[in-house]
């Protein structure tokens, strides 16, 4: 049986070993493409594959879990292995990995005394809830057990959040309660009080997380451990992410991302974040809060190593140049057969309106006063209020409280305004020509807030009403829309422009290949292929395509279901074989 243990270095059957990882998401990448970038990594000189666990995709409903399909961990760790590559797995509650709450299920928000990330007994209690679970599906596959993980860690950066450490010894002692046998780490940037507000050096290595000036960082490091043990920096940042609005495409410079890497393996051991980023399919894109909201794009090609579409870039070539001077590089044959196809332009078939679909995509709730997403089951997508007011004349004080993130306001059908994150709750003037005026609210959820105290409040929705004339108003419907049955849509239904609406585009094809959809000419939205959500789409940029895999495709007619909320809309999309990260 093979041992892995950390003492004054790292050993595997007791002999010196220098861990050289790559990150990889496993649900940022379709399974049917998870050989292949497990096999771009090994080819590299890695010798182990790093990944998150996303709690909010595993439990997406308290008590309803799910492991198959792109959450299927045991499978992409199985693969790893039968590559020869070691396994750190990260299976804190909390990830950030710019991801929808950070990893966090929505649904804990729906109860009022529950703290995250402390030592609060009811969030202990639903966390050990999903560890019974997960470590079902992990256990069996630490190194202890003959499988290939080495490593798991405890918190994500907790020194940067709080600096609870009692939380920290009760996860620790809830994943050894559950059979974890390998050794445990906790990652922490290097500033500040960070490392001591996030380490429990007794029970678990502390490792760095960090981008550049690794010498001064280990040296750092050095005088926290106050004796002899590994150096690692457990997330190497080669690259960085791109928020919505962002001036183009982040990228960062090749020579200096491959020295830093020299300087750490000469010294010690590297997790490479990311080696290859994958997508934020769906609405799982995280946020960052700082002066305001910044919603991350549905691409997580992070300039990594490996685009988010699979392809070796300059980066991956420096690297592997680095990374031999410390180890011998194999040689093999990709095995897994990536074409990258153009389909042109498709056209719309078919359009209805999101006004005229609400009791085909949803349940009608009548409440007095509006409710967040939170309190109706709903997690992701948009969530719409209408109600009546029955006077005509001019509104002087309309006002939104406490609503997250974007929110478009309709009379009678017609768009009134648009508000977004600080704008909500500005005073607006309303003109109602008829006493029997609707009044509508369209509220998106752009991502919660992955990072920071700001995670604390992220229910989204209209959570305290809508204010009329300095009066809360009552008697609201109120339609959820996770937009997750749009096979439940009736196109014969009117369609009207200038208002949200669904579009359907049918592709015919006679050949399968990796392919991007252009959304140049359309506002914002999401778009659906074959029942697959691929992601939000938005002209602001930085970022004008959308990558489809060829395994969401298939010969012949392929469905596309385009949802747009501004009104702004093209008669085709264009399938093509070249990316558009902005």
């Amino acid at each position: 049986m093979k041992q892995f243990e950390i003492t004054d270095d790292f050993y595997l059957n007791g002999y010196p070993f220098k861990i050289i990882s790559g990150a990889i998401h496993y649900f940022r990448v379709v399974p049917e493409y998870w050989h292949d970038r497990l096999q771009k990594l090994k080819m590299l000189g890695c010798n182990t594959v790093e990944t998150y666990i996303p709690w909010n995709m595993h439990e997406p409903q308290e008590g309803a879990f799910d492991f198959t399909g792109i959450l299927d961990i045991r499978s992409f760790v199985k693969i790893a292995g039968e590559l020869d590559l070691f396994v750190i797995l990260r299976p804190s509650p909390y990830i950030c990995a710019e991801w929808e709450f950070g990893g966090l299920p929505y649904w804990l928000l729906q109860y009022p005394e529950l703290t995250i990330r402390q030592s609060c007994p009811l969030f202990m209690q639903k966390v050990g809830n999903y560890f019974d679970r997960l470590f079902k599906e992990i256990g069996d596959l630490q190194l202890t057990a003959g499988g290939p993980v080495i490593m798991m860690q405890i918190e994500n950066e907790y020194g940067s959040y709080s600096n609870d450490l009692h939380y920290l010894n009760s996860l620790a002692d809830m994943m050894i309660d559950r059979g974890v046998t390998v050794p445990l780490v906790t990652s922490d940037g290097p500033w500040g009080d960070m490392l001591e507000n996030g380490s429990l050096p007794d029970r678990a290595l502390a490792t760095i997380n960090c981008g550049s000036d690794v010498k001064q960082h280990f040296k750092r490091l050095k005088q926290f451990h106050g004796r002899k043990k590994p150096l690692m920096v457990m997330e190497f940042w080669i690259g960085w992410f791109d928020a919505w609005e962002d001036s183009k495409h982040h990228q960062t410079s090749v020579t200096e991302a491959a020295n830093e890497l020299d300087a750490i393996l000469s010294e010690g051991s590297v997790n490479i974040y990311m080696f290859h980023g994958g997508t934020n399919f769906g609405f799982m894109n995280g946020s960052n809060y700082y002066d305001k909201l910044t919603p991350d794009v549905t691409s997580y090609d992070y300039d990594a190593l490996v685009t988010e579409w699979g392809e070796l870039t300059p980066k991956y070539e420096a690297f592997r140049k680095v990374i031999g001077q410390y180890t011998d590089l194999p040689e093999m044959d990709l095995v897994t057969d990536i074409v990258y196809k153009s389909y042109d332009r498709q056209f719309v078939s078919e359009k209805v309106s999101l006004f005229e679909s609400l009791e085909d995509i949803s349940s009608k709730v009548t409440s007095v006063s509006p409710v967040s997403m939170e309190c109706l089951n709903q997690g992701t997508g948009y969530i719409y209020y209408k109600t009546e007011i029955d006077k005509a004349g001019v509104i002087e004080d309309f006002r939104l409280l406490n609503c997250m993130d974007r929110a478009q306001i309709f009379v009678n059908g017609k768009h009134l305004a648009t508000q977004l994150d600080q704008e909500i709750g500005e005073k607006l003037t309303l003109t109602l020509a008829a006493s029997d005026s609707q009044l509508g609210i369209l509220v998106e959820n752009m991502g919660r807030v992955n990072y920071s105290a700001k995670m604390l409040h992220q229910k989204k929705g209209i959570s305290d009403g809508v204010l009329i004339n300095g009066a809360l108003h009552t008697g609201w419907d109120i339609y959820s829309l996770p937009m997750t049955n749009l096979q439940q849509l009736d196109f014969s239904k009117p369609y009207e422009e200038g208002v949200p609406a669904f579009y359907k585009v049918i592709c015919t094809l006679d050949e399968v290949g990796d392919t991007f959809i252009n959304m140049t000419g359309w506002g914002k939205g999401f778009v659906v292929i074959n029942g697959f959500n691929i992601g939000r789409f938005w002209s602001v940029g930085p970022q004008q395509s959308l990558y489809i895999p060829a395994p969401l495709l298939r010969k012949g007619e392929n469905e596309l279901i385009i949802f747009e909320t501004e009104g702004v809309v093209s008669p085709h999309v264009t399938l093509t074989d070249t990316p558009n990260l902005g």
